[in-house]
């Protein structure tokens, strides 16, 4: 089977569509073994925190970005197939720069966890509106998930003088993972949020909608500069109550940021 029938609501994926990406699995492989040097604190601590992070990071997007699609592979449109996005791979996405260079840099050099643009979806080949907006959410869906699972440790008091580094790591990788789960829910246009109300929208707002689009990551960033002392107050205190401290948010960002 090489090609699909949009019109076929019975289309399966061929064998293998599922397969993760050898990309996909050299992130989770550099994941897990600097996860690994952290705990046993073995070799460069910051640099180990790095790459975990960052790697981590990617792993989230990668997860972030196939929720998408299997969604909308669910809700009929079955062009993902062909696109490749149900392999996990990054390097399928329709905008490497907006999907992986800019959300790094962001982390990377600002400590900002924004969602970057991703997956190409064919929104009329959906269903009904549910669908459409289920697929805008899956996404911001995995970085919860993915949040809480890092979080667990905090919230049952696990020891964090017994793996320090480790712990501080995955504090902060936590701490971008609920960032951009509420910043990829902004209602603005482009971001999950606002793609997710857009069905809904009568034809008006959805013009307007339209040519606000493709600035929605100026207007995003321009929110979280303007707002960023109530947004991050706000930020710490939630994980704050789901136990994830800011003096271990701050000695993850200290040891992250290796160079400085």
């Amino acid at each position: 089977m090489t090609s699909v029938d949009y019109f076929d609501t019975r289309v399966r994926a061929p064998r293998g569509s599922f397969v993760p990406s050898p990309v996909f699995l050299a992130i989770v492989a550099v994941f897990v073994a600097t996860g690994a040097l952290a705990w046993y604190d073995k070799g460069s601590r910051g640099f180990n925190v790095f790459l975990f992070v960052v790697f981590g990071w990617l792993l989230s997007l990668c997860l972030h970005e196939y929720a998408h699609a299997v969604v909308a592979y669910r809700g009929g449109d079955y062009g993902v197939i062909n696109r490749g996005y149900l392999h996990l791979n990054p390097i399928k996405y329709t905008n490497p720069v907006f999907s992986i260079a800019l959300p790094l840099v962001f982390i990377i050099l600002g400590g900002i966890a924004l969602p970057g643009g991703a997956v190409l979806i064919e929104h009329h080949r959906l269903r009904n509106k549910r669908w459409d907006t289920a697929v805008s959410l899956a996404g911001p869906a995995v970085n919860v998930i993915f949040a809480a699972a890092l979080l667990i440790p905090f919230s049952v008091g696990v020891d964090l003088g017994a793996h320090p580094v480790f712990w501080a790591a995955v504090g902060y990788l936590a701490f971008f993972q609920v960032m951009a789960a509420i910043f990829n829910l902004f209602p603005v246009p482009g971001l999950d949020g606002g793609n997710a109300v857009y069905p809904w929208l009568s034809a008006e707002w959805r013009r307007g909608f339209d040519a606000v689009r493709p600035y929605g990551f100026l207007l995003a960033f321009a929110i979280i500069y303007v707002a960023r002392r109530p947004l991050f107050d706000g930020l710490y205190a939630l994980l704050g109550h789901l136990g994830l401290s800011e003096i271990v948010i701050f000695v993850g960002q200290n040891l992250f940021r290796f160079w400085s």
